[in-house]
């Protein structure tokens, strides 16, 4: 299985454990609740549904109401394929909701992951965005030393690219902090959608390792350096 597949598995699992869904509205809730299946076709859901099936996982009802099916052949159309989450369905979810090891950690994967920390477990929580960080500030620092080596071969366009990248890399690193730093707290992090501390940071990262040409650096605040 493709880490692709594997995560759509997930999503599809996740979103059933909260209740039972035909294939237009899972796609549409992929769709618009997890960014990392904006652009996905049903010959991508439906195979991965029917796997699911296979598994014991998912079963099929034939519409949401027994009179829905019942006045489908009526109404000379195909009754609505509902699918359900199976007892040994939220098992397997569970199950994987409690795994935090690296693949947690990478991009479209954390993604998935974090669109379910509601349903998952503090210590977990912890671990996937300690995780997280760790894995954006290795990435970070070999962002820092490929433009070391490369920086005066770079024209501006392309410096301005990089400088995009690690501001975003830089970003999400405090924000993690910030989340980190809630959930050592036991904050809720719905309660600080007001501005608390666990409210993701929007403004841009520290550039002092990126000059920008003819500018004069600034030197790093106290939260640039932070990590």
């Amino acid at each position: 299985m493709s880490r692709r597949s594997g995560i759509l598995e997930f999503a599809v699992l996740g979103l059933l454990r909260e209740s039972p869904m035909h294939g237009y509205e899972l796609r549409k809730r992929l769709n618009t609740s997890l960014g990392v299946f904006r652009a996905f076709s049903y010959g991508t859901l439906y195979p991965c549904l029917k796997t699911l099936v296979a598994n014991g996982w998912l079963i099929e009802e034939t519409g949401s109401t027994h009179e829905e099916a019942l006045a489908a052949p009526l109404a000379g159309r195909r009754a609505k394929i509902v699918y359900r989450l199976t007892a040994a369905g939220k098992d397997h979810f569970e199950e994987l909701l409690s795994q935090t090891g690296p693949d947690a950690y990478e991009d479209e994967t954390f993604a998935a992951r974090f669109a379910f920390f509601g349903q998952t477990s503090r210590d977990v929580r912890m671990r996937v965005l300690e995780g997280r960080r760790s894995r954006l500030e290795e990435r970070l620092e070999k962002m820092r030393a490929s433009l070391a080596r490369t920086r005066e071969r770079l024209d501006d366009y392309t410096l301005e690219l990089q400088r995009h990248g690690m501001e975003s890399v830089e970003r999400e690193v405090r924000w993690l902090n910030e989340l980190i730093e809630s959930e050592r707290a036991g904050r809720d992090l719905r309660g600080a959608a007001d501005g608390g501390p666990a409210q993701q940071d929007t403004t841009s990262g520290a550039t002092g390792d990126l000059p920008r040409r003819g500018a004069t650096p600034r030197p790093d605040s106290p939260d640039d350096t932070a990590t």
